[in-house]
């Protein structure tokens, strides 16, 4: 282990390992020494979201209270853009800025984050950043398994004692769980939503589906137009794909690890703060959830153009045409596939009369819990009882979605 471990930008050495297989996204604790820490943090084994929102945000998400039957719990939230963008931000910067802030203010000692891999641009590598400078380094997105919470102990051993970490839901939620034992005094938590994670190399065998020259893409988003937008470092000049043209029927049953078919927090609900895209409409959108989110939004207000949130269009159709799809891909069957001919209609008309703003995010989590509940049912039917917290059925149970006999822990 390097001596000097408050290095700017310091890749983390992390103990060797991999996802485990099962239920498993590699989130670092396995990597920290302590076998039995898993037990206590994992969400995949008996999450109890409630009782932590409680303790991280001082009440449990109500929801008859606006948006938090979908959302979690919400202090505020907004419609915003960093102006001017952050050079290479994957929206525009808004995730690194909170941490830069931090950083500038003195609040932490260093984020933890991560980094495009030195030999593989899409491969995130943990990071300890301690120079607001450096991190412009961690903007971007990255594919793949990140042990990002293996940090936490190489950042203690530097003396380390108030540190941010950008993480999504399943680091999230297990840093929550062990965050107690660590010895920080205080730990800021800026969380992004997860958006269906699979490995690096799968994520190179969809990029050679998009483009004849893979190696030559430089970002790729998926944007609340219903497109996915390609830029490229060749000199290409910037492409739009519509979701219904996505070559998605070419991808192996396995492309998407079952972890993430069965996640029951797509919002990072137990961040200090979300940052994603959602609910944006183009811009980025806010979930400000306590007066730590608060105190780092105050921190660059300044700096954002907000615009007021937008919710439009219907989802039910296109929620109910997700379970229909959703159930034969549980069930083993092959996923429908739309004819030709109506594929630019469709994509047409998607962006024009399909739920945006608010009502995107509101389907997007609705699909999440019923592709977590059913492809539980059909993989894991033993651990529905555990795994699935009432968030997830009371979003589930408008398309007819209820717990069986067996399925909740109150039986």
């Amino acid at each position: 282990m390097p001596k000097d471990l408050s290095t700017p930008g310091l890749a983390v050495p992390v103990l060797p390992g991999a996802a485990r297989p099962g239920l498993c996204t590699d989130c670092g604790v396995s990597r920290m020494g302590d076998g039995r820490a898993c037990g206590r943090a994992c969400q995949f084994i008996q999450p109890d979201y409630e009782g932590t929102e409680h303790r991280v945000h001082g009440r449990v998400a109500d929801p008859e209270l606006g948006e938090e039957a979908f959302f979690g719990v919400t202090q505020a939230m907004l419609r915003a853009r960093l102006a001017p963008p952050a050079p290479g931000a994957q929206w525009t910067g808004i995730t690194t800025a909170l941490a830069a802030a931090l950083l500038e203010a003195g609040k932490v000692d260093a984020v933890l984050a991560v980094r495009p891999h030195p030999e593989d641009k899409w491969r995130p590598e943990p990071v300890i950043v301690t120079d607001p400078a450096e991190l412009a380094q961690c903007r971007g997105m990255r594919m793949g398994y990140a042990p990002t919470l293996a940090a936490l102990a190489p950042a203690a051993a530097a003396g380390h004692r108030r540190i941010a970490v950008i993480g999504i839901p399943c680091q999230v939620y297990a840093l929550r769980q062990i965050e107690a034992e660590l010895g920080f005094r205080r730990i800021y938590v800026i969380g992004t939503p997860c958006s269906d994670n699979t490995t690096t190399e799968n994520f190179h065998e969809f990029l050679a589906l998009l483009d004849t020259r893979p190696d030559t893409i430089s970002y790729l988003e998926f944007r609340a137009d219903y497109r996915v937008e390609l830029r490229f470092d060749d000199g290409r000049p910037t492409r739009t794909v519509p979701f219904l043209k996505l070559p998605i029927s070419k991808l192996r049953p396995d492309f998407f690890p079952m972890t993430c078919k069965t996640c029951v927090d797509y919002t990072n609900r137990l961040a200090d703060i979300t940052v994603g895209y959602m609910g944006g409409d183009g811009d980025q959108w806010l979930i400000v959830r306590n007066h730590r989110g608060a105190e780092m939004l105050e921190a660059i207000r300044g700096r954002l153009e907000e615009r007021r949130l937008t919710d439009k269009g219907k989802r039910g159709g296109a929620v109910k045409g997700f379970l229909a799809n959703t159930e034969r891909a549980a069930g083993g069957l092959p996923l429908r596939a739309m004819p030709d001919w109506a594929r630019p209609i469709v994509a047409f008309l998607q962006p024009r009369i399909g739920p945006r703003g608010l009502e995107f995010a509101r389907a997007r989590v609705e699909m999440k819990a019923i592709e977590t509940i059913l492809h539980l049912r059909r993989a894991y039917p033993a651990r529905v009882k555990n795994m699935v917290p009432p968030h997830v059925w009371r979003v589930a149970a408008r398309y007819g979605l209820v717990p069986a006999a067996g399925e909740t822990r109150d039986e």
